[in-house]
């Protein structure tokens, strides 16, 4: 029997989806046998592009922890700005009972310098922490700063240096940047080998008519309308969404 596969135009895929979309194909021809079926050639050269859209994956996780760590480090420089901020404002605020607290955080900022934000990843750790470690085994800045209601600042400052400093040193451990690949060649490799493959269960279910191609190119087309169907939700909501709103959730996890 003659069948006909849906497609699509994979270019649509990020590159997160990309390599699931391609796993999931596969996943799928593994419960077939595709000896019989006279596609094992094709198939092979599609399964040999695995490899390489593992590197993808492996970029695209170090790109993803590369994105959270820029957003730790967006959110100390502005919770460490926040706080000196505040101390300054509360300071021209002409109420006796304020004036100790501040004096006292006014030192302690000072002491540790109002550059903290500007330096680099790692001397900005080192820094915060000094900062944090003082505030933390001493009373009265911590007294002085519940007293001017910046306890939660400082609490939120320690948990998100303390998360970037783990993320960074966990990126750096992986070297999910180290290899650069040509992540656009990759992927054209793969789509023309994903193409020969359905071109080829086309062909060989006109070719073979004593083999039943039906239930495995069933299966390939729910997936491929399932995408198809995400990507259109996807763009109408890209459409239809305000300037501001969060990112689309991805395609396909597995």
């Amino acid at each position: 029997m003659t069948v006909e596969l849906n497609r699509f135009t994979l270019s649509s895929l990020r590159n997160s989806e990309f390599p699931i979309f391609i796993t999931q194909i596969t996943k799928i021809v593994d419960n077939y046998q595709i000896a019989d079926l006279h596609l094992s050639k094709p198939y092979a050269n599609l399964m040999l592009t695995l490899t390489e859209l593992e590197k993808i994956k492996v970029q695209e996780s170090g790109s993803a922890l590369s994105n959270k760590i820029n957003e730790l480090d967006n959110s100390r420089d502005a919770l460490i700005n926040a706080i000196a901020a505040q101390v300054k404002n509360l300071s021209r605020v002409n109420l006796s009972v304020l004036k100790p607290p501040i004096e006292v955080l006014e030192r302690f900022l000072n002491k540790h310098g109002n550059d903290i934000a500007s330096d680099n990843y790692n001397a900005e750790t080192k820094r915060l922490d000094d900062l944090l470690a003082e505030y933390t085994n001493t009373p009265e800045i911590k007294t002085a700063a519940t007293t001017l209601n910046l306890s939660m600042l400082f609490d939120q400052l320690k948990l998100d240096n303390t998360e970037f400093a783990t993320l960074f040193m966990e990126r750096n451990q992986s070297g999910a940047e180290v290899e650069k690949i040509d992540t656009r060649s990759i992927r054209k490799t793969t789509n023309k080998e994903l193409g020969y493959f359905f071109d080829a269960i086309e062909y060989c279910s006109r070719e073979h008519s004593d083999q039943d191609y039906t239930a495995l190119v069933s299966e390939l087309n729910d997936l491929v309308s399932y995408y198809k169907t995400q990507l259109k939700a996807r763009s109408t909501r890209r459409n239809n969404s305000k300037e501001g709103e969060s990112e689309e959730p991805e395609i396909g996890i597995e």
